[in-house]
């Protein structure tokens, strides 16, 4: 009885706060500003990175999930990192994609750019100040990191997240803009995808059998090709998936990630379709690749002993070496 009840209260609070979040605004903005052309991007960082850092020879890009903790992720990152010996050498940048709540809660300055609801989690453009896909956003931080004046000794580029922040990642990934600047200066670019609820797929297979009449957008953007974002304008689904499936990512799913009714589970027609939990529906996609792609080197790894936990995820010996590694 008494572990029923804690079970019941963990999701009343998991519910509160992700509630909290969308209707009320986050809890902590973060304290650092990059400057884009359409507005000023919030984000935390594990070191300035206004002057030169000659040590950093690794970047870890951390995304956030549904409730935009970006310093919860930035802490999770530098205990990762901490852990793994490499916290000298990492630099940790954490982007928050805040929303319009968000900014009227905190008052913040008018150039703070901000996005209606979760729609930067599909990579839709900002509604103030100027207009940037928040994979535009992430972009452009690349951009920054490839900066050899700054980061005169980067090796690699890790973009990773968790949940929400898997999500974004797996998206970015798929649609991503091609980066020469970092291969003309040798950056390894990777991606790390953990727990996501969803996935984009490239065809409307789907491994749970459905109706489409019940489900008439099970193949829409984000959960596949049609519909695409602006931002991913003038490629085809091909082009994105042999693009894709060349791009270094590894899929990290938590063992116990295995609760149908997790309260912050995508249960759409849409996800239900990839399976009923978040790890059945990463093998789920994962075996789709490989069916599609026999050669594909992406590797999918699980970690045990932990469910929806981006902190486990990130600082477990997986997480560990998913992130700093590979």
């Amino acid at each position: 009885m008494h572990t029923r009840l804690r079970m019941l209260l963990g999701v009343l609070v998991a519910c509160s706060a992700s509630t909290w979040a969308a209707e009320h605004g986050v809890k902590a903005v973060s304290p650092e500003r990059f400057h884009l052309p359409a507005g000023d991007l919030s984000l935390g960082l594990s070191q300035d990175w206004s002057n030169p850092l000659p040590n950093v020879t690794r970047a870890l890009i951390i995304v956030h999930g549904r409730l935009r903790n970006a310093q919860t992720y930035l802490q999770s990152a530098e205990d990762a990192a901490e852990h793994a010996g490499v916290g000298g050498t990492t630099l940790v940048v954490a982007p928050q994609f805040l929303n319009d709540s968000d900014v009227k809660r905190h008052h913040l300055a008018p150039q703070v750019l901000r996005w209606n609801g979760n729609d930067w989690m599909a990579g839709e453009p900002s509604t103030g100040p100027g207009q940037v896909s928040s994979y535009g956003a992430l972009d452009q931080i690349i951009e920054h990191l490839g900066n050899r004046t700054v980061f005169p000794a980067l090796k690699e580029i890790v973009v990773a997240g968790h949940s929400g922040g898997g999500q974004v990642v797996q998206r970015f990934a798929l649609t991503g803009q091609a980066q020469p600047s970092l291969q003309s200066a040798g950056i390894r670019l990777r991606y790390v995808v953990a727990n996501p609820s969803s996935y984009a797929y490239f065809s409307p297979q789907r491994p749970v059998p459905f109706k489409v009449a019940d489900c008439p957008r099970f193949n829409d953007w984000k959960y596949g090709m049609q519909h695409l974002p602006a931002y991913a304008k003038g490629q085809s689904a091909e082009q994105l998936e042999q693009a894709y499936v060349s791009r270094d990512i590894t899929y990290l799913l938590g063992r116990q990630d295995t609760d149908p009714n997790h309260p912050a589970l995508d249960k759409s027609c849409e996800a239900e379709t990839q399976g009923a939990y978040r790890l059945i529906r990463g093998h789920n996609y994962f075996d789709y690749l490989k069916q599609r792609h026999p050669q594909l080197t992406q590797k999918l790894v699980e970690v045990p002993g932990v469910g929806h936990n981006g902190d486990g995820i990130f600082t477990s010996p997986e997480g560990q070496k998913a992130l700093f590694s590979q």
